[in-house]
């Protein structure tokens, strides 16, 4: 009987962070891989744990935490990238070694000036040393796409042979389309004497927006395996998206005749949680989980959805866990609501967690009389998911107006001294940036600056999303709060507090990506 399952292989937290500016901290990195977990991903590729020391921590605490999903580590073809590959993820329950090296001509005489014999031998000698530590071992070809075929069954055959149970076929740079990327796929399988013996994965980049196409033309070809993250986040322009394949196979059962592992349930859950824990904005038109997924304007297509809404929606908003944003609580809501449904919402917190947000959401429903749960949602991540701070706000004035130049006052605290500052400009949020990056004698750059509502009404909670970059490096700060002045103020601090741990961060190596 044909196997009709497909393993979803999550790299967010690899490949996704990867993104510019997507840097993030352990905390943070626990939280998606907890959730990733819950929405039902097969295996999770937790990080590059040779890059540096925070993503060995990082590895480490996830294959420590779960229970459930394979916990992958990513590695060259270096032997001390594979031992502490190991050392990061000895202690999970389904431990998995990702070891990958390039096989196109190009990468080969101008990245890596080997022959193909030389990267054989290198893949076999990696392959065979990852197998003295576990049975579960894929190997990546970096770069399939613009590589000979030949050569790929031909080092496929061979890492097989070493103990390699996946092999993975990748679209570094996205340079492949559907038919031709379906007729690669075939010709592995057909010319691999010993595929049988593999689950065959594809890796597929977003460059010409065909990373779903390809995806779903190498699993109607035979793929087992497909690498995805969710939003689609990733090296230049992404990835093949999660929620896009997965709902693509639930949408065509008769077509795809394949099923995962997902609850589709969770998939607007943690697509929320990426974004703001990245600040990576979606675009109102994506797919799935775009704000206007599931929106109507033309007024046939209303008519349509009022008699039947397959007329005009091919999925349920529910099928993916979107309800209406309702009412939910307010400023006389108990503390045993309000912790109900923080777990309604799936957030396991401790209970000095749970103290802490009930104070901040006791301030905000003094000030904001409809609390919903994206209100909720931005306190959690605002507090849980904050990194180690260095600078803080203390207090904040600024005075504003038509006639007059604006000024702002603040008061942090840096390393637990409190500092004063004062600044004229242009507009307030201007001074209160320029006030901040005086008293803190930043180097930054400030590279992008936005704002957004996360509910609707004239006391929504703004959301503002920050890009700093010195010397090379470029974090992302956020703040909310519904005062738009101070959560620019918040956004700015916290971005600066995120320099301030890549900073401290020493990379090893420069993070490759395929």
């Amino acid at each position: 009987m044909k196997n009709n399952k497909i393993l979803i292989f999550d790299t967010t937290l690899r490949d996704g962070e990867q993104s510019p500016g997507a840097s993030m901290n352990i905390g943070e990195k626990v939280r998606i891989a907890t959730q990733l977990e819950k929405l039902g991903v097969n295996i999770i590729e937790a990080g590059f744990p040779a890059a540096s020391m925070g993503d060995f921590k990082a590895v480490k605490i996830i294959s420590e935490k779960l229970e459930k999903s394979q916990i992958a580590a990513l590695c060259r073809t270096h032997l001390q990238d594979i031992t502490k590959a190991w050392d990061a993820i000895k202690k999970a329950k389904h431990p998995r070694i990702h070891v990958f090296i390039a096989t196109s001509d190009i990468h080969m005489k101008y990245k890596l000036r080997m022959s193909k014999n030389q990267i054989i031998e290198k893949a076999v000698k990696a392959v065979k040393y990852a197998a003295s530590f576990t049975d579960n071992i894929e190997f990546s070809a970096e770069d399939s796409s613009r590589s000979d075929p030949d050569f790929l069954c031909q080092i496929f055959n061979a890492v097989i042979d070493s103990g390699a149970s996946t092999i993975n076929l990748t679209d570094t740079v996205g340079y492949a389309v559907p038919g031709e990327f379906s007729k690669l796929i075939k010709y592995i399988i057909k010319n691999t004497l010993n595929i049988h013996k593999a689950v065959l994965s594809v890796h597929c980049h977003n460059d010409l927006g065909l990373a779903t196409s390809n995806t779903l033309a190498a699993i109607s070809s035979g793929a087992g395996q497909v690498e995805v993250t969710i939003n689609g986040i990733g090296e230049r322009a992404g990835n093949a998206s999660l929620e896009e394949v997965v709902m693509s196979l639930n949408t065509r059962p008769n077509f795809f005749q394949k099923k995962t592992s997902i609850n589709t349930r969770k998939i607007y859950e943690i697509s929320r949680l990426v974004r703001m824990i990245t600040g990576i904005t979606i675009q109102p038109n994506r797919p799935i989980v775009g704000a206007n997924a599931f929106s109507h304007k033309a007024g046939i297509h209303q008519h349509g959805i009022l008699k039947n809404p397959m007329t005009y929606e091919i999925m349920k908003p529910e099928t993916i866990g979107l309800n209406k944003n309702k009412l939910i609580l307010g400023k006389h809501s108990g503390r045993h609501a309000f912790y109900a449904h923080v777990k309604e919402m799936g957030y396991n917190l401790s209970e000095n967690e749970l103290n802490l947000i009930f104070k901040k959401f006791k301030l905000l429903a003094d000030k904001k009389k409809k609390i919903l749960s994206d209100d909720i949602e931005a306190l959690i991540n605002e507090e849980i998911l904050r990194t180690r701070e260095v600078f803080s706000l203390k207090s904040l004035y600024v005075s504003t107006g038509t006639e007059v130049d604006s000024t702002a006052t603040l008061e942090l605290k840096i390393n637990n001294k409190i500092v004063n500052g004062s600044t004229k400009a242009n507009g307030p949020i201007d001074a209160v940036f320029n006030t901040i990056s005086r008293i803190t004698n930043t180097k930054s750059e400030l590279l992008r600056f936005s704002i957004s509502a996360l509910t609707s009404g004239t006391d929504a909670q703004g959301e503002v999303t920050v890009r700093l970059i010195e010397h090379g490096i470029i974090a992302l700060g956020r703040g909310t709060s519904s005062d738009i002045i101070i959560a620019s103020a918040l956004a700015y601090i916290n971005g600066l507090n995120r320099l301030e741990h890549l900073k401290k961060e020493n990379f090893t190596i420069k993070q490759e990506s395929f």
